[in-house]
């Protein structure tokens, strides 16, 4: 089990949708144009009361139980002691096991490599004291890191309507939605 987990934290109230945190994970990784490791969704209005466009940007969830890691024949996941589930592009025989298993839909298919490949929360970045990229390259700050054992923000939420029940996989993503992102500004006046 990991001794830490880190996670995102995803605020849908800042976020506007303009894709730059995928084109942040493209550039980093020059990933093939189909597999997109991150993915910015449009939230439902009938899920929302508010009128306006309200978005939210999602990848592996680094869950604390990953269906990914318990499914794959090959053992080509694993999860490090800070909580990021890797998964092993030698190892993979691109069967999409773990695609099939995931409710969050986070491993994607690259029919390219005939292999799965998905967010590994930029560990390469985070040993050379940076932040992931798409984090680092949130203009609107919708992003970002965070250590889950250390973060304790009552309206924070562990999902959102439509999302996979959190107790499949316990998700290391923490959402605030656009109705409780309007609830915090007004109570910080």
């Amino acid at each position: 089990m990991a001794k830490k987990q880190l996670g995102f934290l995803i605020n849908s109230e800042r976020c506007v949708g303009c894709h730059g945190c995928e084109m942040a994970c493209k550039n980093e990784y020059q990933i093939d144009v189909k597999p997109r490791w991150r993915r910015v969704y449009l939230l439902e209005e009938k899920e929302y009361s508010a009128p306006e466009r309200n978005h939210m940007s999602i990848a592996c969830n680094h869950c604390a139980n990953p269906a990914c890691q318990k499914v794959c024949p090959v053992d080509a996941y694993s999860k490090r002691e800070d909580g990021i589930v890797m998964q092993d592009q030698e190892k993979c025989i691109g069967c999409k096991s773990c695609i099939k298993a995931c409710p969050y839909n986070a491993p994607q298919f690259n029919v390219n490599l005939k292999k799965v490949e998905k967010c590994e929360l930029c560990y390469e970045r985070l040993a050379a004291g940076k932040k992931p990229a798409c984090v680092d390259n949130c203009v609107v700050g919708a992003l970002d890191l965070i250590e889950l054992s250390g973060f304790h923000k009552s309206k924070v939420k562990r999902s959102l309507p439509g999302f996979p029940n959190p107790n499949l996989t316990n998700p290391s993503v923490r959402f605030i939605s656009p109705n409780i992102g309007r609830q915090i500004r007004s109570d910080s006046k």
